[in-house]
């Protein structure tokens, strides 16, 4: 899949100290036995769950580690490496850090490290993940058997650590004819996982009365092989003649004006306002230096577009973007920078600013592009990557920097008092 610059002179802020409360908000369940009912009010964030290492039972070697067939130095198309301390089982690669001690990574095909992803959500306050469900991958059967596996693992941790979970389609590298797979897919894992039944998964994530589903890549025009016309058909299809599902649409960051990075057709409004909730995707759309003029151009106009057409507004926030090694180009590490938080930060303020109910965060585990917000390797402390290298959290930062930043945005939007627009401080 796949933010400090503008905030003064805009807003007031009012510098604190304190360290707010890392516990998560109390949840509680309805009467049906559901323990997440609206996306409102929630921070939750994008999980790709696509990561598998030799030897993890997935036989899909180091996919989505690898880049041309190795994983090795000078073939990797990660940027960012993972903190596998506390995972339960890791597996050794041909990498080493400066001291000759091998590097390990770690598999979400392995249910310890999925649970441990959970247990962190848990301890910092994140409300819960979109599981992506790559259809380009799950057309084959070792793809499909993957997702699979790392959704089972998520769910039974969900259940376990009370998190909330929802299913989200990334469309990309998909074709007209693959809506059906889709639909097909989605009744499949229905079944196969009794996914609405509230006492095997209290914690998937409900709204507006009904199962959620979130469908990624609707109105970009980077000569997709699918049409709005075709993502029409298929929300009819998966909303059902009863209107069985709720429905969160992943569109271009300029879909209001119909500009930039989406496709200008007749149909693109007609299907958002059928729709229950949308979120512009905005990686890679701004910068630090740039984020307050394209946001103030964008969110308000935003909001106010979905208030008047009843459709739910959910921003997406992410900490900073790298691809290096993914690109094979050393003028993309660390293309946008983290600046220590500030940039994500800047983000969750703006939205909150401007009448934003929730968040997606981009992404919980998403190290090749860089934007990953769980625990990563720190500067100075990373692998040898030949002629490249790799990207790390600020070396003054500890590794669960990002969790915990995000967590404290998700107090926020539980309405918790004393966050402003100034980033707040971590005690040591």
């Amino acid at each position: 899949m796949k933010k400090r610059f503008f905030l003064a002179g805009i807003f007031v802020a009012i510098l604190f100290g304190f360290e707010a409360n890392s516990q998560p908000a109390e949840v509680k369940y309805d009467e049906t036995g559901c323990l997440y009912t609206s996306y409102n009010g929630l921070v939750m964030a994008g999980y790709q769950g696509w990561f598998a290492a030799q030897g993890d039972a997935s036989d899909r070697g180091w996919h989505h580690y690898q880049k041309r067939g190795k994983f090795e130095p000078g073939y990797a198309s990660i940027d960012f490496w993972p903190d596998v301390k506390e995972y339960p089982n890791t597996y050794k690669t041909a990498f080493q850090y400066a001291n000759g001690e091998s590097a390990a990574v770690y598999s979400p095909y392995d249910e310890t490290s999925v649970d441990l992803h959970f247990k962190w959500m848990k301890d910092y306050g994140i409300d819960g993940v979109f599981m992506q469900r790559f259809l380009s991958e799950i057309k084959s059967e070792k793809g499909k058997r993957h997702f699979n596996k790392v959704l089972a693992n998520a769910l039974k941790s969900a259940k376990k650590h009370q998190r909330a979970l929802c299913i989200m389609y990334d469309l990309s590298g998909s074709t007209s004819a693959d809506m059906d797979i889709l639909v097909n897919d989605w009744n499949e894992l229905q079944q196969l996982f009794a996914l609405f039944n509230n006492q095997e998964n209290p914690t998937y994530l409900r709204h507006n009365g009904k199962p959620l589903l979130a469908i990624w890549g609707v109105g970009f025009n980077d000569n997709r092989r699918y049409t709005v016309a075709d993502i029409q058909g298929l929300v009819e299809k998966v909303k059902g003649p009863t209107k069985k599902t709720s429905v969160l649409l992943g569109v271009p960051y300029y879909w209001r004006t119909m500009t930039k990075d989406t496709e200008p057709s007749e149909l693109l409004h007609p299907l958002i306002k059928s729709a229950d909730i949308i979120m512009p995707w905005a990686v890679g759309r701004y910068n630090p230096a740039t984020y307050a003029t394209v946001s103030g151009h964008t969110l308000a106009g935003d909001v106010a577009w979905c208030q008047t057409n009843k459709v739910d507004y959910v921003p997406l926030v992410f900490p900073g973007f790298s691809w290096g090694n993914l690109k094979n180009s050393p003028s993309v590490y660390n293309q946008i920078p983290r600046l220590k938080g500030d940039f994500l930060w800047s983000q969750v303020a703006g939205a909150k600013q401007a009448g934003a109910q929730s968040l997606y965060v981009a992404m919980f585990d998403e190290v090749d592009e860089g934007t990953a917000i769980f625990k990563t390797r720190k500067e100075g402390e990373l692998p040898l990557n030949g002629d490249g290298k790799f990207v790390g959290i600020e070396s003054d930062l500890d590794s669960d920097y990002y969790l915990w930043l995000t967590g404290q945005a998700t107090h926020w939007f539980h309405g918790k008092k004393g966050y402003t627009a100034q980033k707040p401080v971590r005690k040591k």
